[in-house]
């Protein structure tokens, strides 16, 4: 029978499983290691206005995900205000109303954003040109010859920006230059000139990141188009390039602060900085339902607590194929020493082996007394299900009253797979003999232990509960293992013998 399906299905598996594993952490910044730190800007809005008396709205700008940060949660205080999330094509603001308010009114806004080292996708549509500029005399004459001055030594809409600025610094400052300043503030000044000269700009708010200040006010930068492509221009020294500490918190030319049934509003900033865990900074991103975004920390924190444990089950599975398959390690039951090694993580490993002991060696015992009762096979399985329950009590009473805590932890045990076991055995033990439960009993312990610390690992727990992608390479490497046929390292020892005699 050809083996080319098996094969494909197997590449299909692995490389699905890579593919989701490699999205997650380039897309969603899901760490490889556990314990990575990540960067995280607190910032708050107040807004600060005189209500008039009657009914009153406000209008704050809100930013959004933009290259080098990502908006992980935010939070408002408005004591007696109704408030919405409103978005107009990409820009988004909050709105408060009330319908009485008189005096002065504070509202707050606060967001955590995400420092990150992708570029987030940030769509900005090029604005309308302004139609019909009017400068009154003599302005007009000013305007037209700092373009043309600027237009001559530039090739481009960005570097006919940068000569435009140049034109207003203090070192070439002329008579043009200073009688426009004089009517224009700089950004507005600098957004009509490029517009009259057909180039797409406008003014957009940025803030800047500054750990533990308080009461600051956002920067004006000049947007400016090309084509497909926009750069931030600073209107004041002319340089090009977002800088990694600006945070952009209205960027489509829009008022920050718009309040209507209030006077003397304006709006101040603080802001903080802390590191957090990378699976707790980027946790909420993970409550979209989106099938290449599928992940257990949309569930309850009861539920991911559940997984949390299941997902660690086909890594002891691989390690008992790994035994049973290739090294040829003979235990009692196929998959047993999994949910001992599950038992061990409740109980930690020393604890979980000296009970393990305890209630086996028990059991077998109280066993042999029932198979002389000749008893049938379900009633009999049954008085084990029922005596092991009375050893773990037992076994548990004693620990807490000579004040052995750890020892609580044995009803951890699975009972049912204790009990099959002890069958197993005793009905081994009277076939095969004591030695050879011996070596199955030492085999499902030695692979219930690798399995334990495989389990056990902090970076195995990581990567199985924040990449599920995982499950999928453990299910090919599994199913590789199934088709292997050549000899077992423990049967090598049988040739042996050929080997002394050449």
């Amino acid at each position: 029978m050809s083996r080319v399906p098996f094969y494909l299905l197997v590449g299909a598996l692995l490389v699905i499983g890579i593919v989701l594993t490699i999205f997650r952490h380039f897309h969603y910044d899901v760490p490889f290691l556990p314990g990575e730190q990540r960067q995280i800007w607190e910032v708050e809005a107040q807004v600060n206005f005189d209500a008039d008396n009657g009914p009153v709205r406000v209008d704050l700008a809100l930013p959004t995900n933009q290259p080098g940060f990502r908006l992980l949660t935010e939070n408002t205080a408005s004591s007696g205000y109704g408030l919405s999330y409103l978005r107009n094509d990409n820009a988004r603001h909050a709105q408060w109303a009330i319908r009485q308010a008189n005096g002065p009114q504070q509202l707050y806004y606060s967001a955590q954003f995400l420092v990150t080292d992708g570029e987030e996708a940030f769509l900005a549509e090029p604005p309308a040109l302004q139609q019909d500029i009017a400068w009154a005399r003599p302005y007009d004459t000013a305007a037209r010859e700092v373009i043309d001055q600027a237009h001559t030594r530039s090739a481009d809409a960005f570097t006919f920006t940068r000569e435009l600025i140049k034109e207003f610094t203090d070192q070439r400052q002329g008579e043009n230059a200073r009688l426009l300043l004089s009517q224009y503030e700089r950004p507005v000044l600098l957004t009509r000139l490029l517009n009259q000269a057909n180039v797409h700009a406008r003014i957009v708010n940025g803030l800047t990141l500054e750990d533990g200040r308080r009461r600051q006010a956002l920067t004006s930068w000049l947007q400016v188009f090309e084509n497909d492509k926009w750069v931030l221009i600073n209107p004041r020294t002319g340089e090009q390039g977002k800088p990694k500490n600006l945070l952009l918190w209205e960027a489509q030319g829009n008022a920050v602060l718009e309040v209507q049934g209030g006077s003397d509003s304006h709006v101040s900033f603080s802001m903080l900085r802390h590191n957090e865990p990378a699976s707790v900074a980027v946790r909420n991103q993970f409550a979209d339902d989106t099938l290449l975004n599928f992940s257990i920390h949309s569930l309850p924190i009861e539920e991911q607590a559940l997984f949390k444990t299941i997902l660690l089950i086909p890594i002891g599975a691989l390690v008992v194929v790994l035994l049973r398959v290739l090294v040829g390690l003979e235990t009692s039951g196929t998959f047993m020493p999994v949910l001992i090694a599950l038992a061990f993580i409740q109980t930690t490993l020393i604890t979980g082996l000296v009970g393990f002991l305890l209630v086996v060696a028990v059991g077998l015992v109280i066993r042999s007394y029932l198979s002389r009762l000749n008893l049938l096979l379900v009633a009999r399985v049954s008085a084990v299900i029922i005596t092991v329950i009375a050893i773990i009590s037992l076994f548990s009473v004693m620990a807490y009253r000579f004040g052995l805590n750890a020892g609580l932890t044995i009803t951890f045990f699975p009972m049912i797979i204790l009990s099959w076991t002890i069958e197993r055995m005793s009905i081994l033990w009277e076939e095969e003999g004591p030695r050879e439960v011996l070596k199955q009993g030492f085999g499902s312990l030695l692979t219930a232990v690798l399995a334990y610390l495989a389990m056990n690992n902090p970076w195995v727990r990581h990567i199985t509960f924040n990449f599920l992608g995982v499950q999928l390479i453990l299910m090919a490497m599994i199913l590789l293992l199934g088709n292997y046929t050549g000899y077992r390292l423990l049967e090598l020892r049988r040739f042996q013998p050929l080997a002394k005699d050449d």
